[in-house]
């Protein structure tokens, strides 16, 4: 009887060029693809159409693994806003070239110009629309755009006072709402262009309240 040595299996060794799949690259593919297809979906079908599912699918991923980053469609939406709306020049703030009327009309003019490209349009709409049925998602809102927002103009309106452009007893948080409440309104309920003279009109009106006495 021929006698057999039992045949150990060993593991086959990784080739030494082979790399490892880099799966945090993978997961910011997704992640940007993701946030890409809720922005061009909701452009296409608006707030009402869009859904979890649309998104994986135009994406390309599945929808667990949009729910293991956010919890509901708002999120995603927020994020992609956000994450499209960044831009250096806001960071910096409300311009300080020592003429606030000049500053302020140009930043409303250039607000103005965005408000009004479809890109940007169609998801703060449908962000308004989410703030409107949700408590939370209003909060994140609030807290992710629009005080930051805030902040900037306020920056500049202390600056201004510090100068003696504006009376020193001034309500500064009044004044940015009196500067960004009604043009939030008239593009919320579409009472109005948002034009040139629209909004240096609205600096004028709020500049004559501020001043010194």
């Amino acid at each position: 009887m021929v006698s057999r040595t039992p045949c150990i299996r060993t593991p086959h060794a990784r080739a030494p060029h082979a790399r490892a799949p880099d799966t945090a690259r993978r997961s910011e593919r997704a992640r940007r693809a993701i946030l890409a297809a809720s922005m061009r979906l909701v452009g296409e079908v608006g707030y009402t159409g869009l859904t979890i599912e649309a998104i994986a699918a135009r994406a390309g991923v599945g929808k667990q693994t949009i729910y293991r980053w956010w919890p509901s469609k708002a999120a995603v939406l927020l994020d992609a806003f956000t994450s499209a709306a960044a831009r250096p020049e806001r960071e910096q703030g409300v311009p300080d070239t020592g003429d606030l009327e000049a500053d302020l009309k140009r930043v409303l003019r250039d607000t103005a110009d965005e408000f009004a490209d479809p890109e940007f349009e169609a998801p703060y709409r449908a962000l308004a629309v989410a703030a409107a049925a949700d408590a939370e998602v209003s909060a994140r809102i609030r807290e992710r755009l629009l005080e930051p927002a805030r902040e900037r103009y306020l920056r500049r309106l202390r600056s201004a006072r510090d100068a003696g452009r504006i009376a020193p007893d001034a309500d500064l948080p009044l004044a940015v709402e009196l500067l960004t409440a009604p043009f939030q309104q008239r593009w919320l309920q579409r009472t109005g262009p948002l034009t040139p003279e629209f909004t240096d009109a609205l600096v004028e009106q709020v500049l004559r309240g501020l001043a010194p006495r």
